[in-house]
């Protein structure tokens, strides 16, 4: 397996153009299964995501041609399978949001567990119960989530607790139910809204309402459509806070800063800079650091895939910051890497009046000693060490540590990386980065 040696204390200095949003681009493939004819996706991120969903959807029977450098054309007409093979479950966290297109096609489903980073414990409930409402029995055999309907009607559904991926299913499940749908307390995230707009590109009727509804009208009969990925916002604030944290400066095009208010808020407060304009948005370093606290919030508020990045930037400001984390159960599983590394970080358990309405996760399924907040103690200086990725944001941010540590780090288990990030070695060597993938 290959691994990065990366050698801190450089600077990052330049500009980088970030891809379509991994967290969009794979479910509106998933979506063009909907289609009687032929959509093209623009503007596709190259990581191992987008590569397994096209390698699913081909055999599957769908035809997938790469046609330019960023664009995918999906033609779901030859679509003859309704199971996906099982070994393709443990490897994303994908493979539940087939099931809407493939009960729309056949009626019935066969599907694995999904797997993906284990951040959280995912609880799949809240969209099964939501298939069910809409009239579809969901079963589970053999580690396969089997899912079966004489016909999906329109239905009201309220999410218990916010669930992201949750609402995209039930939106891919209800564009082509008879009846209107209505979800209440839905997910409010742009790669929503961008789903939302390749939906209704495609014919569909999906709008969004006052206090995180969405209402949609099922229609018979949906037409393929050209459609532009919007750009990856975790994209940008991982090459945004690799530039805070090492003292760089970075252009960033295409970020978009109606994506990242809240993290452009939490800059202005530990004192980091940044331009927006038309090119995108520059980061820079522009003196001392000050602590600050975050809560990570569902959208519009901090992201939980931000904050673990956030927290190398947190360990070279002046002060002590903190980090409530209310959206992943267990996220901090960088902690310990950051603290080998010379970080003063310390994990406890914030008071809360309403548990329940604080945390979207079920605190009943915390393992025992699970904590759901950090203090960070700075500025300290970072050194080298040997580590191991476990998920997708810990590979990231290791990284960023490295990369402004003394001494080189050695970090193996990058295939995690790869799932998110395009060439994330090769951009940064762009930037000034000492950062080398060997086997």
């Amino acid at each position: 397996m290959a691994r990065f040696y990366v050698t801190g204390g450089t600077p990052l200095h330049g500009s980088v153009r970030i891809g379509g949003a991994k967290n969009a681009s794979y479910k509106i493939m998933i979506a063009s299964l909907l289609a009687d004819t032929e959509s093209r996706i623009l503007n596709f991120s190259h990581i191992s995501d987008v590569e397994l969903v096209a390698k699913i959807i081909g055999y599957l029977g769908a035809e997938v041609n790469r046609a330019g450098e960023r664009a995918i054309f999906i033609n779901p007409t030859q679509l003859n399978s309704f199971e996906i093979d099982p070994a393709h479950g443990e490897q994303g966290r994908f493979s539940t949001m087939f099931i809407p297109p493939l009960l729309a096609r056949f009626g019935k489903a066969r599907v694995p567990a999904p797997g993906g980073d284990k951040i959280s414990k995912r609880p799949l409930d809240r969209h099964f119960e939501g298939l069910r409402a809409l009239g579809a029995t969901v079963g589970y055999e053999n580690g396969m989530y089997v899912a079966e309907t004489s016909g999906l009607k329109g239905a009201t559904y309220r999410f218990e607790k916010n669930t992201h991926t949750g609402t995209e299913t039930l939106i891919l499940a209800a564009v082509k139910a008879s009846g209107k749908t209505v979800l209440e307390n839905a997910a409010e995230e742009p790669e929503i809204d961008d789903l939302i707009l390749f939906l209704n590109s495609m014919g569909a009727k999906v709008q969004r309402r006052p206090d995180r509804v969405i209402e949609i009208e099922g229609v018979e009969k949906l037409n393929g459509a050209i459609h532009r990925l919007m750009p990856d916002r975790n994209e940008a604030v991982s090459y945004a806070c690799a530039a805070i944290a090492t003292r760089g400066d970075v252009i960033i095009e295409n970020a978009r800063h109606q994506d990242l208010t809240a993290f452009l808020e939490k800059l202005e407060e530990i004192g980091a800079g940044f331009e927006v304009g038309n090119f995108g948005i520059r980061f820079y370093r522009k003196g001392e650091l000050r602590a600050t606290d975050v809560t990570t919030e569902i959208h519009p508020g901090f992201m939980t895939d931000w904050q673990p990045l956030w927290a190398t930037v947190m360990t070279q400001c002046s002060g002590v910051s903190t980090i409530h984390e209310t959206i992943m159960s267990n996220r901090f599983q960088y902690v310990d890497a950051l603290v080998k590394m010379g970080a003063k970080i310390e994990k406890f358990n914030p008071e809360t009046a309403n548990p329940d309405e604080v945390y979207n996760f079920d605190l009943k399924d915390d393992q025992p000693g699970t904590m759901h907040a950090i203090r960070i103690s700075g500025p300290t200086p970072l050194q080298a060490g040997e580590f191991e990725v476990v998920d997708l944001r810990h590979g990231a941010t290791l990284i960023t540590a490295a990369m402004s540590a003394q001494g080189t780090s050695i970090i193996s288990g990058i295939e995690h990386v790869d799932r998110g990030y395009e060439k994330l070695d090769e951009r940064l060597r762009s930037m000034g980065a000492k950062i080398e993938r060997k086997d």
